[in-house]
């Protein structure tokens, strides 16, 4: 790799990061809905034509977020849980989730929009199912795919929406007692 090259993967993952922030800023400050490509640049200080080399939409630039999202997630899924028999990337979920609960509370919270809860959701369906923990197959595994990852953005949103002072290893272990008995008894 050249060093011209280098310099400008630095520059679109600077811009990249730039427009992801401008986003989740928005977010705790606005609904998906009132958020429009003009209010990300400005808020990301770059020029509209620079946003659409990058993406064709604003939910485009949600999608990519959430795809870095869950490669992260199955980065460290891998390293902390190589042989564990349970969801390997909800720890660090729940534990990213706590970390960073003001902006999750834009993202899966009440305020937030349809299409944001519903690309979160879809993100968490093909962790699910990556996992391949589900004993069943055909449209049984994709049914409990999404039964178990409604059941988790459920538990998260009560858990950020309420400020409950539960720890994330306290939600962790509700979510593994009420979720993996319904899957052994499967097998």
């Amino acid at each position: 790799m050249t060093d011209e090259t280098l310099n400008v993967d630095r520059r679109v993952q600077r811009t990249r990061n730039a427009l992801r922030a401008a986003m989740i800023s928005l977010l705790q400050e606005r609904s998906w809905d009132d958020i429009n490509i003009q209010l990300l640049c400005e808020r990301a200080d770059i020029g509209r034509s620079t946003f659409y080399l990058h993406y064709q939409n604003k939910e485009e630039l949600l999608v990519s977020s959430f795809n870095d999202l869950r490669t992260m997630l199955r980065a460290q899924a891998a390293q902390k849980h190589a042989d564990s028999d349970s969801f390997r990337f909800v720890s660090g979920l729940i534990e990213h989730v706590y970390e960073q609960r003001t902006i999750f509370r834009a993202v899966i919270g009440r305020g937030s929009g349809h299409v944001v809860q519903k690309r979160f959701r879809e993100m968490l369906n093909q962790l699910v199912e990556e996992e391949n923990l589900l004993p069943v197959d055909g449209w049984k595994r994709v049914a409990g795919a999404r039964y178990i990852a409604g059941a988790l953005i459920g538990l998260l949103s009560w858990w950020i929406d309420t400020n409950t002072e539960c720890s994330a290893e306290e939600i962790e272990t509700l979510f593994y007692q009420l979720t993996l008995p319904g899957i052994k008894s499967q097998r």
